[in-house]
């Protein structure tokens, strides 16, 4: 990866983290902490990674993402939406009545979703029957999904992984976005998971530990995990409320919309730091 083409990405990265702010803001609810921390996981896969097509969102051949952490939807959208899937106008009207863009990723009514999800643990199970059907049929898609740190405390979560693991899926590839905080309080606090890497190597799974803010350690991670023969797990450490200063590791800003004079504050800093790019 170029310097070019590493700024284009932190660029559309801040227009996600933008997107999410507005929507959530609109909303006047919402979970905009881990939104934030998981846009640059997602921008780097709809933007560089993945085989998708927005002017044909259900083709055959697509390679499939599930978040896991349905509750982040306002990163999905945002991401959604500046990859062309829907005018970036339909963020402003997130869980509005007779919108869209449902406070949970809805599969029947958003274009670019491939799974509904929200019910905590059950994303991964879709995701691996996803990748189960591919290797099956012979698809040749790839599948990813994005859990959270306070989600894999779910049970179903260990169900899933230790079936893929022993159907080798190698084309399944899980983030696990690892912002150490929960609705209720830090991930130690609740109910630690850790050593998070070797629960899932346990389960024959190739793990990997990354800056979930780096495009050139997500970029390397999703190299390497393509030379492997069984499922991939990339823990990556991330900041709840990246790039907005007052929601940076900050646990009442799991679930909860700025108000007025905090919304101006998010976007200038976003905006700033856009321009900085520039």
């Amino acid at each position: 990866m170029d310097a070019a083409e590493k700024r284009e990405l932190e660029k559309t990265a801040c227009k996600v983290r933008i997107g999410i702010i507005e929507g959530v803001h609109s909303a006047k609810s919402g979970h905009p902490g881990g939104s934030l921390s998981c846009a640059d996981i997602l921008t780097y896969l709809y933007f560089k990674h993945m085989n998708i097509d927005p002017k044909n969102p259900k083709a055959e051949n697509r390679d499939r993402f599930v978040l896991s952490k349905g509750h982040a939807a306002p990163a999905l959208y945002s991401v959604l939406a500046n990859r062309g899937y829907f005018d970036v106008s339909e963020l402003n009207k997130l869980r509005n009545i007779g919108s869209i863009l449902q406070g949970h990723p809805d599969m029947k009514h958003i274009p670019g979703v491939d799974m509904s999800s929200g019910s905590l643990g059950q994303g991964i199970s879709a995701a691996v029957g996803m990748a189960l059907s591919s290797k099956h049929f012979g698809n040749g898609f790839n599948v990813y999904t994005v859990l959270g740190d306070g989600e894999i405390e779910e049970g179903q979560v260990w169900e899933a992984a230790m079936f893929a693991g022993n159907k080798k899926l190698s084309n399944l590839t899980a983030f696990v976005d690892y912002n150490n905080l929960q609705i209720d309080g830090t991930i130690e606090e609740v109910n630690s998971a850790m050593p998070i890497d070797k629960k899932f190597e346990a389960f024959n799974w190739h793990t990997i530990v990354i800056d979930g803010h780096d495009f050139e350690q997500i970029e390397a991670a999703l190299k390497e995990a393509e030379t492997v023969d069984k499922p991939v797990a990339i823990i990556a450490n991330t900041v709840k409320g990246k790039g907005v200063s007052y929601m940076e590791n900050a646990v009442n800003w799991h679930g909860a919309a700025p108000n007025d004079e905090l919304y101006e504050q998010a976007v200038s800093e976003l905006n700033a730091a856009l321009k900085a790019l520039q």
